[in-house]
């Protein structure tokens, strides 16, 4: 089991090894990969969004489930409960995004430890 906050420590302990959330991957996406990797793409168009008026933090690569929620909520209106199928493929699709940006987050972190290795090992062959 792990820290909750775990990657919080590592990056106060090892800040040149934390990844930089802000920006883009340093390391190739498709390293270890064989075939290389399905690439994301936004199924909602920006002028659709701009439209509805989706607000800024809800586009995201589940925006389109979004939409279709909102539609779905405004054509049945008192009775809302019956758009719980839309909210739960908009929530799981809000989850499985959360999950991989974790998991390419810690990608990163162990391909920067992994080069640090393999620069220390180096290092020490030179010396030798």
């Amino acid at each position: 089991m792990g820290n909750a906050a775990g990657h919080v420590v590592f990056e106060f302990m090892h800040p040149e090894l934390a990844p930089d959330h802000k920006n883009p991957p340093t390391f190739d996406p498709n390293l270890g990969f064989l075939n290389g990797r399905k690439e994301r793409v936004m199924i909602a168009t920006q002028e659709e969004l701009n439209e509805l008026s989706i607000p800024l933090e809800k586009r995201d690569y589940c925006a389109h489930l979004y939409v279709k929620w909102l539609k779905c909520r405004q054509q049945n209106y008192p009775l809302c409960q019956r758009c719980h199928h839309e909210k739960h493929d908009y929530e799981q699709c809000e989850y499985d995004d959360f999950v991989l940006r974790m998991k390419e987050y810690e990608r990163e972190k162990r391909l920067k430890m992994r080069a640090e290795r393999i620069q220390a090992k180096k290092l020490a062959e030179d010396l030798e």
